[in-house]
């Protein structure tokens, strides 16, 4: 019986992990224990993606919350030694760049348990960024890592991590999309429930630490969407880390008529917001590579970013989030915009190459 540890707890993670998860189910002689860290812990956050992507149930729930990183890091980590000291596992996956990815690797090293890093070798180059530090300390405790372009596994090897440690295996989120781009479209309702025709509506979603904190770019993307709503509407899934920071900065009262504020989507709902939409803006790691599975032009309201695929294909630009017009322009002129061909993510079976691999095979 091979046991696998998985961590999660942060959207993004749900639906990585979902891709995986459905086919160790599905597996004789395969046990997966899921921990969900409990990073995002409300309902529009957590919950409702184990219900729409059927992942098996957590069996570990650590309730940690927010806080700020050292203390939320901490809490993890100790919250998940307990659980791999109690399960043994043969291996434990952790998925990108959160604190939960960081709190499972320095775990499962600690106690010299296999470690498996799904999404390695991702660099954005900008060390302000809390996830650039978990990536590149996650990578380097890793004993295989799984790396979802060519790029990523260059970054991998430039920084001396020895290759025979290194799979090239695609992007298991292409998986996902793949799996419930039809669910979605039968299921979904949220077109009709926000009275929005396919291509006539601006999606954008808002959430880093780096622009929620900063009043000076919060006020920057906010303005700038609120030009962009004069030409297009626009549609903004509300984080709770942005609601907070829109009525700490007293910017909740100022949002104009064409912008329409919504709770958290769920997955599916989501997936339908982001194929109808005329053009999205994003801070988003996840949805900027969503916008290129569904084929729709982004802005990425960043500094950089660690999808660097995107850009060169046409499909992305980004945007310093420092100025309201600049932002209005660059998603006004990415409107029936569209780029080059490409499938810089693999073929969809990704997850199908990383069981192989953990199991001890090769990749086919």
């Amino acid at each position: 019986m091979a046991r696998f540890v998985t961590i999660v707890g942060t959207r993004p993670q749900f639906i990585k992990a979902a891709s995986i998860s459905l086919k160790l189910k599905a597996m004789d002689g395969v046990e997966e224990i899921v921990v969900n860290t409990g990073q995002h812990y409300d309902k529009e956050m957590s919950e409702i993606f184990f219900e729409q992507l059927d992942l098996p149930a957590f069996k570990h729930h650590l309730g940690v919350g927010s806080g700020c990183h050292g203390a939320q890091t901490a809490r993890m980590l100790a919250g998940i030694e307990g659980v791999l000291r109690q399960e043994n596992p043969d291996c434990t996956i952790v998925y990108g760049d959160t604190n939960s990815t960081l709190a499972g690797a320095l775990a499962a090293a600690k106690l010299n348990i296999p470690l498996a890093h799904i999404e390695a070798g991702l660099r954005s180059f900008n060390r302000q960024m809390p996830e650039e530090i978990n990536r590149i300390l996650t990578d380097h405790a890793a004993d295989r890592l799984f790396a979802p372009t060519r790029k990523a596994t260059a970054n991998l090897i430039r920084e001396g991590i020895a290759e025979d440690r290194i799979f090239l295996v695609g992007d298991v989120m292409f998986d996902v999309a793949i799996r419930y781009g039809a669910k979605a479209q039968c299921e979904s309702k949220i077109l009709s429930q926000l009275g929005l025709a396919p291509k006539n509506y601006i999606l954008a979603t808002v959430h880093r630490a780096e622009n929620c904190d900063d009043v000076s770019r919060l006020s920057a993307i906010f303005e700038g969407l609120n030009r962009a709503a004069s030409s297009m509407p626009v549609i903004l899934p509300l984080h709770p880390r942005t609601r907070n920071a829109l009525a700490r900065a007293g910017f909740s009262g100022k949002i104009g008529r064409n912008f329409q504020i919504t709770g958290p989507a769920g997955y599916l709902d989501m997936t339908m917001l982001e194929k109808n939409a005329s053009v999205i803006a994003t801070d988003s790691g996840g949805v900027q590579k969503e916008a290129f599975f569904h084929r729709v032009p982004c802005i990425t309201l960043r500094e950089e970013t660690e999808w660097v695929e995107l850009v060169e294909l046409g499909w992305n630009k980004v945007v310093k989030p420092v100025e309201g017009k600049a932002i209005c322009e660059a998603i006004t002129s990415r409107l029936g915009h569209s780029g080059q061909n490409g499938s810089p993510y693999g073929d969809g079976k990704a997850a199908e190459k990383i069981i192989e691999i953990l199991l001890g095979g090769h990749p086919s």
